[in-house]
């Protein structure tokens, strides 16, 4: 996302800014209809995506030029290539690990997190439902925050299960310098016994990262908690997502469906589109 500000009025005293692009997809959208919504709502639920963190210079690994060294996201997140071979599923998350150390909440985080401050202290609830592993909503002083794809800075350990944040760099020796994106690199063919492991008493289990990859089911109890906020929203906001990945490509359109105002913040026209304001 490209920021400009865009001045929501929430009540008579205070202005919210929520960033998006330089143009809409849609000019004809009626922004004096979504102020109007956005004063009176009371339970905001906003959906973030990529775009969200575009703007902070995080790299997505999809797409034309995005590949770590010959690979891109796909084929390196899921079961199968970390049961192929974990040290190097491992070097790839080092490496996204060690480059969201020097990136930084943008103004549409920020925009965000100052919504949900504000709005609480007039009784209101604002909830981010996000799709990004960043933890930059968390950065930018956000609170109610459901991570639905996991979180980079997250470990669950292969044999006990246990789910631990880890913000350790590097998260284990053996990774300390290994990563490197550029297609001519060597694997490092790291030992699985020297890669992350398990600090659990009595486990030393293999840790992988706590993220939902490709061919895997989001977790249930975030998915039911996110339903449930869903259910009781009366206002909700698409920021920065293509709207294509399932099964939040349907969390607003559910929304919609129940007569729920949902407003789409994107660079372009997405598949949802048409569905909302």
């Amino acid at each position: 996302i490209i920021p400009l500000q865009i001045i929501v009025q929430a009540d008579a005293e205070a202005a919210h800014k929520l960033v998006i692009a330089p143009k809409m997809a849609r000019p004809s959208s009626n922004l004096t209809e979504f102020r109007e919504d956005f004063a009176k709502a009371k339970h905001i639920a906003i959906i973030t995506g990529a775009g969200v963190s575009a703007e902070s210079g995080v790299p997505t690994f999809r797409g034309q030029g995005g590949y770590w060294r010959k690979w891109q996201a796909q084929d390196l997140a899921t079961p199968e290539a970390f049961s192929r071979d974990p040290s190097l599923v491992w070097e790839f998350y080092h490496y996204r690990r060690e480059v969201m150390r020097s990136k930084m909440p943008n103004p549409a985080h920020l925009a965000i997190a100052e919504c949900e401050s504000r709005l609480s202290k007039q009784g209101r609830s604002v909830v981010i439902i996000t799709q990004n592993i960043d933890e930059l909503h968390h950065r930018a002083g956000s609170k109610h925050v459901y991570e639905i794809h996991g979180s980079l800075f997250k470990t669950r350990c292969m044999s006990c299960g246990e789910v631990k944040a880890n913000h350790k760099s590097p998260i284990c020796p053996a990774l300390e310098g290994k990563g490197e994106p550029d297609p001519s690199a060597k694997d490092a063919r790291i030992p699985v016994q020297h890669l992350p492991r398990c600090d659990r008493s009595g486990c030393n289990g293999l840790l992988r990262p706590h993220v939902v990859w490709f061919g895997e089911t989001l977790d249930s109890d975030i998915l039911t908690a996110v339903e449930q906020e869903l259910e009781k929203c009366d206002l909700c906001l698409v920021v920065g997502t293509s709207s294509v990945v399932y099964p939040a490509a349907m969390f607003a359109p559910q929304v919609a469906g129940r007569g729920v105002p949902v407003a789409e913040f994107n660079m372009e026209c997405t598949p949802a589109t048409m569905r909302f304001k």
